[in-house]
Protein backbone atom coordinates (compact mmCIF):
# COMPACT_ATOMS: atom_id res chain seq x y z
CA UNK A 1 0.00 0.00 0.00
CA UNK A 2 2.79 2.40 0.91
CA UNK A 3 4.72 1.60 -2.26
CA UNK A 4 1.66 2.06 -4.45
CA UNK A 5 0.77 5.40 -2.88
CA UNK A 6 4.37 6.57 -3.22
CA UNK A 7 4.56 5.50 -6.87
CA UNK A 8 1.29 7.22 -7.73
CA UNK A 9 2.33 10.45 -6.03
CA UNK A 10 5.76 10.34 -7.70
CA UNK A 11 4.16 10.27 -11.14
CA UNK A 12 2.30 13.51 -10.45
CA UNK A 13 5.16 15.15 -8.57
CA UNK A 14 7.43 14.71 -11.58
CA UNK A 15 5.58 17.67 -13.11
CA UNK A 16 6.68 19.99 -10.30
CA UNK A 17 10.35 19.43 -11.11
CA UNK A 18 9.92 18.58 -14.79
CA UNK A 19 8.56 22.02 -15.65
CA UNK A 20 11.43 24.01 -14.10
CA UNK A 21 13.92 21.72 -15.84
CA UNK A 22 12.05 22.25 -19.12
CA UNK A 23 11.85 26.05 -18.71
CA UNK A 24 14.88 26.90 -20.93
CA UNK A 25 13.37 24.87 -23.78
CA UNK A 26 9.88 26.31 -23.30
CA UNK A 27 11.35 29.82 -23.16
CA UNK A 28 12.89 29.29 -26.58
CA UNK A 29 9.85 27.58 -28.10
CA UNK A 30 7.31 30.14 -26.89
CA UNK A 31 9.62 33.21 -26.63
CA UNK A 32 8.85 33.73 -22.94
CA UNK A 33 9.82 36.60 -20.66
CA UNK A 34 10.84 36.01 -17.05
CA UNK A 35 7.38 37.14 -15.93
CA UNK A 36 5.73 34.61 -18.24
CA UNK A 37 7.99 31.90 -16.85
CA UNK A 38 6.67 32.76 -13.39
CA UNK A 39 3.10 32.37 -14.67
CA UNK A 40 4.04 29.08 -16.33
CA UNK A 41 5.42 27.66 -13.09
CA UNK A 42 2.32 28.85 -11.21
CA UNK A 43 -0.16 27.24 -13.62
CA UNK A 44 -0.11 23.75 -12.10
CA UNK A 45 -0.59 25.23 -8.62
CA UNK A 46 -3.60 27.25 -9.82
CA UNK A 47 -5.39 24.10 -10.93
CA UNK A 48 -4.55 22.23 -7.75
CA UNK A 49 -5.72 25.14 -5.60
CA UNK A 50 -9.24 24.83 -7.01
CA UNK A 51 -9.61 21.07 -6.64
CA UNK A 52 -7.51 19.84 -3.71
CA UNK A 53 -10.18 20.26 -1.04
CA UNK A 54 -12.94 18.73 -3.21
CA UNK A 55 -10.66 15.79 -3.98
CA UNK A 56 -10.02 15.35 -0.25
CA UNK A 57 -13.75 15.35 0.47
CA UNK A 58 -14.28 12.85 -2.34
CA UNK A 59 -11.60 10.57 -0.87
CA UNK A 60 -13.39 10.68 2.50
CA UNK A 61 -16.71 9.89 0.83
CA UNK A 62 -15.93 7.51 -2.02
CA UNK A 63 -12.57 6.01 -1.08
CA UNK A 64 -9.03 6.49 -2.24
CA UNK A 65 -8.79 4.16 -5.24
CA UNK A 66 -11.44 5.75 -7.46
CA UNK A 67 -10.33 9.28 -6.65
CA UNK A 68 -6.68 8.53 -7.36
CA UNK A 69 -7.34 6.74 -10.65
CA UNK A 70 -9.78 9.24 -12.12
CA UNK A 71 -7.61 12.21 -11.28
CA UNK A 72 -4.29 10.83 -12.49
CA UNK A 73 -5.82 9.50 -15.70
CA UNK A 74 -7.19 12.97 -16.44
CA UNK A 75 -3.83 14.51 -15.61
CA UNK A 76 -2.11 12.19 -18.10
CA UNK A 77 -4.54 13.26 -20.83
CA UNK A 78 -3.98 16.97 -20.23
CA UNK A 79 -0.19 16.60 -20.12
CA UNK A 80 -0.24 14.71 -23.41
CA UNK A 81 -2.23 17.55 -24.96
CA UNK A 82 0.21 20.12 -23.52
CA UNK A 83 2.92 18.64 -25.71
CA UNK A 84 1.01 19.96 -28.74
CA UNK A 85 -0.11 23.33 -27.34
CA UNK A 86 -0.05 25.86 -30.23
CA UNK A 87 0.58 28.91 -28.04
CA UNK A 88 1.50 30.04 -24.54
CA UNK A 89 -2.10 30.66 -23.43
CA UNK A 90 -3.22 27.15 -24.40
CA UNK A 91 -0.20 25.67 -22.63
CA UNK A 92 -1.09 27.52 -19.42
CA UNK A 93 -4.69 26.27 -19.52
CA UNK A 94 -3.60 22.66 -20.09
CA UNK A 95 -1.04 22.81 -17.29
CA UNK A 96 -3.66 24.24 -14.92
CA UNK A 97 -6.06 21.43 -15.87
CA UNK A 98 -3.35 18.82 -15.33
CA UNK A 99 -2.73 20.23 -11.85
CA UNK A 100 -6.46 20.26 -11.10
CA UNK A 101 -6.86 16.62 -12.11
CA UNK A 102 -3.62 15.23 -10.69
CA UNK A 103 -4.16 16.85 -7.30
CA UNK A 104 -6.44 13.91 -6.50
CA UNK A 105 -3.45 11.72 -5.72
CA UNK A 106 -2.26 13.92 -2.88
CA UNK A 107 -5.29 13.53 -0.64
CA UNK A 108 -6.09 9.98 -1.76
CA UNK A 109 -2.66 8.42 -1.26
CA UNK A 110 -2.04 10.36 1.96
CA UNK A 111 -5.38 9.27 3.40
CA UNK A 112 -4.66 5.63 2.53
CA UNK A 113 -1.36 5.72 4.39
CA UNK A 114 -3.01 7.40 7.39
CA UNK A 115 -5.50 4.55 7.64
CA UNK A 116 -2.97 1.74 7.28
CA UNK A 117 -0.45 2.90 9.90
CA UNK A 118 -0.73 3.53 13.62
CA UNK A 119 0.13 6.95 15.13
CA UNK A 120 3.59 5.88 16.30
CA UNK A 121 4.45 4.82 12.72
CA UNK A 122 2.78 7.57 10.71
CA UNK A 123 5.62 10.06 10.67
CA UNK A 124 7.97 7.44 9.26
CA UNK A 125 5.35 6.03 6.86
CA UNK A 126 4.26 9.41 5.56
CA UNK A 127 7.90 10.47 5.39
CA UNK A 128 8.47 7.54 3.03
CA UNK A 129 5.31 8.38 1.10
CA UNK A 130 6.42 12.01 0.82
CA UNK A 131 9.68 10.89 -0.77
CA UNK A 132 7.46 10.53 -3.83
CA UNK A 133 7.96 14.22 -4.53
CA UNK A 134 11.78 14.15 -4.76
CA UNK A 135 11.73 10.69 -6.37
CA UNK A 136 9.41 11.96 -9.09
CA UNK A 137 11.55 15.06 -9.32
CA UNK A 138 14.75 13.03 -9.63
CA UNK A 139 13.28 10.98 -12.48
CA UNK A 140 12.12 14.13 -14.26
CA UNK A 141 15.43 15.93 -13.75
CA UNK A 142 17.33 12.99 -15.26
CA UNK A 143 14.94 12.21 -18.13
CA UNK A 144 13.52 15.54 -19.29
CA UNK A 145 16.74 17.22 -20.59
CA UNK A 146 17.57 14.29 -22.88
CA UNK A 147 14.00 13.99 -24.10
CA UNK A 148 13.75 17.72 -24.75
CA UNK A 149 17.04 17.62 -26.64
CA UNK A 150 15.73 14.78 -28.80
CA UNK A 151 12.21 16.04 -29.48
CA UNK A 152 11.61 19.35 -27.76
CA UNK A 153 8.94 19.91 -25.16
CA UNK A 154 6.61 17.49 -26.98
CA UNK A 155 8.69 14.46 -26.00
CA UNK A 156 9.07 15.74 -22.45
CA UNK A 157 5.34 16.25 -21.95
CA UNK A 158 4.52 12.86 -23.45
CA UNK A 159 6.95 11.26 -21.00
CA UNK A 160 5.31 13.05 -18.05
CA UNK A 161 1.89 11.98 -19.35
CA UNK A 162 2.95 8.34 -19.62
CA UNK A 163 4.39 8.49 -16.09
CA UNK A 164 1.04 9.71 -14.73
CA UNK A 165 -0.82 7.02 -16.68
CA UNK A 166 1.34 4.35 -15.04
CA UNK A 167 0.65 5.95 -11.64
CA UNK A 168 -3.09 5.86 -12.31
CA UNK A 169 -2.97 2.20 -13.23
CA UNK A 170 -0.89 1.38 -10.15
CA UNK A 171 -3.44 3.08 -7.93
CA UNK A 172 -6.33 1.27 -9.57
CA UNK A 173 -4.73 -2.15 -9.16
CA UNK A 174 -3.21 -1.82 -5.70
CA UNK A 175 -4.65 0.94 -3.50
CA UNK A 176 -7.37 -0.15 -1.10
CA UNK A 177 -8.96 1.54 1.90
CA UNK A 178 -8.64 -0.20 5.24
CA UNK A 179 -12.25 0.49 6.12
CA UNK A 180 -15.38 1.63 4.32
CA UNK A 181 -15.92 5.26 3.42
CA UNK A 182 -17.34 7.14 6.35
CA UNK A 183 -19.46 9.57 4.43
CA UNK A 184 -19.42 13.33 4.68
CA UNK A 185 -20.70 14.55 8.02
CA UNK A 186 -21.26 18.33 7.78
CA UNK A 187 -20.71 18.96 11.48
CA UNK A 188 -17.34 17.20 11.65
CA UNK A 189 -16.26 18.75 8.36
CA UNK A 190 -17.17 22.21 9.63
CA UNK A 191 -15.22 21.67 12.84
CA UNK A 192 -12.21 20.55 10.84
CA UNK A 193 -12.17 23.58 8.56
CA UNK A 194 -12.82 26.00 11.44
CA UNK A 195 -10.00 24.63 13.57
CA UNK A 196 -7.62 27.54 14.20
CA UNK A 197 -4.75 25.16 14.84
CA UNK A 198 -5.14 23.70 11.34
CA UNK A 199 -5.16 27.16 9.76
CA UNK A 200 -2.04 28.20 11.68
CA UNK A 201 -0.26 24.96 10.79
CA UNK A 202 -1.11 25.23 7.11
CA UNK A 203 -0.15 28.88 6.70
CA UNK A 204 2.88 28.71 9.00
CA UNK A 205 4.41 25.72 7.26
CA UNK A 206 3.09 26.70 3.83
CA UNK A 207 5.24 29.83 3.84
CA UNK A 208 8.24 27.48 3.69
CA UNK A 209 7.21 26.71 0.12
CA UNK A 210 8.51 30.05 -1.12
CA UNK A 211 12.08 28.90 -0.46
CA UNK A 212 11.43 25.68 -2.35
CA UNK A 213 10.06 27.56 -5.36
CA UNK A 214 13.08 29.88 -5.33
CA UNK A 215 15.60 27.04 -5.46
CA UNK A 216 13.81 24.22 -7.26
CA UNK A 217 11.63 26.34 -9.51
CA UNK A 218 14.31 28.76 -10.70
CA UNK A 219 17.56 26.93 -9.98
CA UNK A 220 18.06 25.61 -13.53
CA UNK A 221 17.30 28.98 -15.10
CA UNK A 222 19.67 30.71 -12.66
CA UNK A 223 22.56 28.36 -13.37
CA UNK A 224 22.02 28.48 -17.14
CA UNK A 225 21.68 32.27 -17.39
CA UNK A 226 24.08 33.48 -14.71
CA UNK A 227 26.76 30.79 -14.66
CA UNK A 228 26.53 29.40 -18.20
CA UNK A 229 25.97 25.79 -17.18
CA UNK A 230 24.36 23.56 -19.77
CA UNK A 231 20.73 22.67 -19.23
CA UNK A 232 21.67 19.08 -18.51
CA UNK A 233 24.35 20.03 -15.96
CA UNK A 234 22.00 22.46 -14.22
CA UNK A 235 19.32 19.76 -14.09
CA UNK A 236 21.80 17.41 -12.42
CA UNK A 237 22.25 19.94 -9.60
CA UNK A 238 18.49 19.86 -9.00
CA UNK A 239 18.55 16.07 -9.28
CA UNK A 240 21.17 15.87 -6.54
CA UNK A 241 18.96 17.99 -4.28
CA UNK A 242 16.15 15.48 -4.82
CA UNK A 243 18.38 12.64 -3.59
CA UNK A 244 19.06 14.62 -0.43
CA UNK A 245 15.37 15.42 -0.03
CA UNK A 246 14.48 11.70 -0.03
CA UNK A 247 16.72 11.08 2.97
CA UNK A 248 15.55 14.22 4.77
CA UNK A 249 11.86 13.38 4.41
CA UNK A 250 12.31 9.87 5.75
CA UNK A 251 14.64 11.04 8.52
CA UNK A 252 12.40 13.92 9.59
CA UNK A 253 9.38 11.63 9.73
CA UNK A 254 11.18 9.05 11.86
CA UNK A 255 12.58 11.79 14.09
CA UNK A 256 9.07 13.13 14.72
CA UNK A 257 7.88 9.63 15.70
CA UNK A 258 10.71 9.23 18.19
CA UNK A 259 10.10 12.58 19.88
CA UNK A 260 6.31 12.19 19.65
CA UNK A 261 5.95 15.63 18.08
CA UNK A 262 5.61 17.11 14.60
CA UNK A 263 5.84 20.87 15.13
CA UNK A 264 9.22 21.00 16.91
CA UNK A 265 11.05 19.20 14.10
CA UNK A 266 9.06 21.20 11.54
CA UNK A 267 10.23 24.50 13.04
CA UNK A 268 13.87 23.39 13.20
CA UNK A 269 13.78 22.40 9.54
CA UNK A 270 12.50 25.90 8.77
CA UNK A 271 15.52 27.45 10.44
CA UNK A 272 17.83 25.19 8.45
CA UNK A 273 16.10 26.15 5.19
CA UNK A 274 16.47 29.85 5.98
CA UNK A 275 20.18 29.48 6.76
CA UNK A 276 20.81 27.57 3.53
CA UNK A 277 19.11 30.30 1.46
CA UNK A 278 21.36 32.92 3.08
CA UNK A 279 24.40 30.91 1.98
CA UNK A 280 23.05 30.67 -1.58
CA UNK A 281 22.44 34.43 -1.64
CA UNK A 282 26.01 35.10 -0.49
CA UNK A 283 27.43 32.75 -3.15
CA UNK A 284 25.05 33.74 -5.96
CA UNK A 285 27.79 35.63 -7.79
CA UNK A 286 30.60 33.47 -6.44
CA UNK A 287 32.53 30.49 -7.81
CA UNK A 288 30.44 27.66 -9.22
CA UNK A 289 32.45 25.12 -7.22
CA UNK A 290 31.01 26.54 -3.99
CA UNK A 291 27.62 27.61 -5.34
CA UNK A 292 26.58 24.25 -6.75
CA UNK A 293 26.82 22.24 -3.48
CA UNK A 294 25.20 25.13 -1.58
CA UNK A 295 22.33 25.21 -4.07
CA UNK A 296 21.90 21.42 -3.92
CA UNK A 297 21.86 21.47 -0.11
CA UNK A 298 19.34 24.33 -0.02
CA UNK A 299 17.15 22.51 -2.53
CA UNK A 300 17.14 19.33 -0.45
CA UNK A 301 16.41 21.18 2.80
CA UNK A 302 13.66 23.23 1.15
CA UNK A 303 11.83 19.97 0.40
CA UNK A 304 12.46 18.28 3.75
CA UNK A 305 9.56 19.74 5.72
CA UNK A 306 6.37 18.86 3.83
CA UNK A 307 5.89 15.37 5.27
CA UNK A 308 5.85 16.76 8.81
CA UNK A 309 3.20 19.34 7.90
CA UNK A 310 1.23 16.68 6.04
CA UNK A 311 1.00 14.24 8.96
CA UNK A 312 0.41 17.02 11.49
CA UNK A 313 -2.61 18.26 9.52
CA UNK A 314 -4.07 14.76 9.22
CA UNK A 315 -3.60 14.03 12.93
CA UNK A 316 -5.20 17.31 13.99
CA UNK A 317 -8.32 16.39 12.04
CA UNK A 318 -8.48 12.68 12.94
CA UNK A 319 -8.74 9.72 10.59
CA UNK A 320 -12.37 10.36 9.63
CA UNK A 321 -11.56 13.78 8.21
CA UNK A 322 -7.94 13.19 7.20
CA UNK A 323 -8.75 13.47 3.51
CA UNK A 324 -10.37 16.88 4.00
CA UNK A 325 -7.53 18.08 6.25
CA UNK A 326 -4.87 16.96 3.78
CA UNK A 327 -6.84 18.56 0.95
CA UNK A 328 -7.04 21.82 2.89
CA UNK A 329 -3.35 21.75 3.80
CA UNK A 330 -2.38 21.15 0.20
CA UNK A 331 -4.82 23.85 -0.97
CA UNK A 332 -3.00 26.38 1.18
CA UNK A 333 0.30 25.22 -0.29
CA UNK A 334 -1.14 25.59 -3.78
CA UNK A 335 -2.29 29.11 -3.02
CA UNK A 336 1.23 30.01 -1.96
CA UNK A 337 2.57 28.07 -4.94
CA UNK A 338 0.54 30.27 -7.27
CA UNK A 339 1.96 33.50 -5.86
CA UNK A 340 5.55 32.41 -5.13
CA UNK A 341 6.95 31.96 -8.67
CA UNK A 342 5.33 35.18 -9.89
CA UNK A 343 6.69 37.13 -6.90
CA UNK A 344 10.16 35.59 -7.13
CA UNK A 345 10.39 36.28 -10.87
CA UNK A 346 9.32 39.88 -10.28
CA UNK A 347 11.95 40.26 -7.54
CA UNK A 348 14.70 39.02 -9.86
CA UNK A 349 13.50 41.38 -12.62
CA UNK A 350 13.43 44.42 -10.31
CA UNK A 351 16.71 43.65 -8.51
CA UNK A 352 18.97 40.63 -9.01
CA UNK A 353 19.33 36.98 -8.04
CA UNK A 354 21.26 37.74 -4.84
CA UNK A 355 18.51 39.98 -3.48
CA UNK A 356 15.82 37.51 -4.55
CA UNK A 357 17.47 34.59 -2.74
CA UNK A 358 18.11 36.73 0.35
CA UNK A 359 14.44 37.74 0.53
CA UNK A 360 13.42 34.10 0.04
CA UNK A 361 15.38 33.25 3.20
CA UNK A 362 13.00 35.41 5.25
CA UNK A 363 9.91 33.33 4.48
CA UNK A 364 10.88 30.19 6.47
CA UNK A 365 11.72 32.49 9.40
CA UNK A 366 8.20 33.93 9.32
CA UNK A 367 6.81 30.39 9.24
CA UNK A 368 9.01 29.35 12.15
CA UNK A 369 7.66 32.25 14.21
CA UNK A 370 4.03 31.60 13.21
CA UNK A 371 4.21 27.98 14.36
CA UNK A 372 5.30 28.83 17.92
CA UNK A 373 1.84 28.39 19.54
CA UNK A 374 1.65 24.81 18.22
CA UNK A 375 4.91 23.65 19.79
CA UNK A 376 3.15 21.08 22.00
CA UNK A 377 1.91 19.07 19.01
Amino acid sequence: MLAAGTAAQASFSAITIGLPVLVPVLREEYDLSLGQIGVLLAAEWVGALVTLLPWGLAADRYGERAVLFIGLAGCAAFLGAAGYAPDFETLIVLLALSGAAGASVTAASGRAVMHWFEPEERGFALGIRQTAVPIGGLIAALAVPSLAEAGGSEYAFLFLAAFCAVGALTGLLVVRGRDTADGIEPDTLGRTLRDGRLWRLCFGSGIYLYAQVAIIGFGVLFLVDEHRLSERSAALVIASSQVLAVGLRIGAGRWSDLVHARIGPLRLVGLAVSASLVVVAVLADGPVGLLVPALALAGGLSMGWNGLSFVAAAELAGSGRSGAAIGFQQSVLSGIGVAAPVLFAATVSMSNWTVAFALAALFPLVGWWALRPLRGH
